[in-house]
């Protein structure tokens, strides 16, 4: 467990990546937000969380597994994991965030994914 990430991540750099190559202004590790949005824009009021589709439990994908060893705790864990991000969530959403969470299999896909990137470019440029 120890090489695994906990910022910078593949997924996070591809978003990263994406965002400066339209323009983006962001910054990383947001730790005075609620829920440290992985980036975040404070004047255009955005946030986003590049969340592992392990860690928290992404619906449908098959990386989003339950280890077959101690199958209560990974189930305890990550069912927090899912509670806290959901409040997190809310308490950005409080403070006029627009938030959006990006799978980490999703942010791979970002370059050939166009449901991502519209998402993505709906959260920045927002309908009037």
């Amino acid at each position: 467990m120890r090489r695994v990430r906990r910022q910078d991540t593949a997924a996070e750099l591809l978003v990263q990546r994406w965002l400066r190559m339209h323009g983006q202004r962001y910054r990383k590790r947001n730790r005075d937000l609620p829920g440290s949005p992985d980036l975040a824009n404070r004047s255009k009021r955005w946030a986003i969380f590049v969340h592992g589709c392990f860690w928290h439990s992404h619906p449908g994908c098959k990386r989003a597994t339950i280890p077959k060893t101690n199958t209560d705790f990974w189930t305890r864990k990550i069912a927090d994991n899912r509670a806290r991000d959901a409040r997190k969530e809310g308490d950005l959403i409080a403070l006029g965030f627009r938030v959006l969470v990006l799978w980490e299999c999703e942010a791979e896909q970002l370059g050939i994914n166009e449901r991502s990137a519209s998402r993505l470019f709906t959260l920045l440029h927002p309908p009037q």
